[in-house]
């Protein structure tokens, strides 16, 4: 069974037309009422609150005739949340904090087997081979369930910082707003 990921270039939560795409391409082909997890492992606990306002108020303005369920992510019942979830929404933010906590589930590329997986931002750079982030000024290597070389918030710069990934695999320059969508 393949999972589909979705990469998204960053700042999902701004309301437009692009980000409207996003989230219908999330919400395409699932079921009447599925249950979403909120990740929002790449921020500060006092920040969390709004983001979920956000992505819920973006998830619902996109929803069609479904009935959403949410759930926000929690790490000490992660792995049950995963297995139940049918889309996992990993939320921008600060990848390095992100990253730390999803490389603890050392399964988890296996939990995620035939979901829905959308990541925005940080979310985008810790499911791809390698990334390079200007916030937090270098090359890093991500999970690599997705195998692209990945540049998020993309404004025609620091493309050539991707060179010493792997040759073998696609760049992904996202601008704001943009997604592609991966069957794995």
């Amino acid at each position: 069974m393949k999972t589909k990921f979705i990469l998204h270039g960053g700042n999902a939560s701004h309301e437009n037309a692009e980000n409207d795409l996003f989230f219908k391409e999330i919400l395409k082909n699932t079921l009447e009422n599925p249950k979403i997890l909120l990740v929002c492992f790449s921020k500060q606990d006092n920040e969390v609150s709004v983001s979920v306002i956000k992505d819920t108020k973006q998830f619902e303005k996109n929803k069609g005739n479904k009935n959403l369920n949410f759930e926000l992510a929690d790490e000490n019942n992660f792995t049950e949340q995963v297995k139940k979830a049918d889309i996992i929404y990993l939320r921008g933010g600060r990848t390095s904090k992100l990253l730390a906590t999803l490389k603890k589930f050392t399964n988890l590329q296996e939990l995620l087997t035939g979901k829905i997986v959308a990541g925005e931002s940080a979310g985008a750079y810790v499911l791809s081979t390698c990334f390079y982030s200007k916030s937090e000024k270098g090359l890093f290597s991500g999970l690599g369930f997705v195998p692209v070389k990945t540049i998020c918030h993309y404004i025609g710069e620091n493309a050539e910082k991707l060179d010493t990934c792997p040759k073998n695999i696609e760049k992904l320059l996202l601008k704001d707003y943009q997604y592609k969508v991966f069957m794995i």
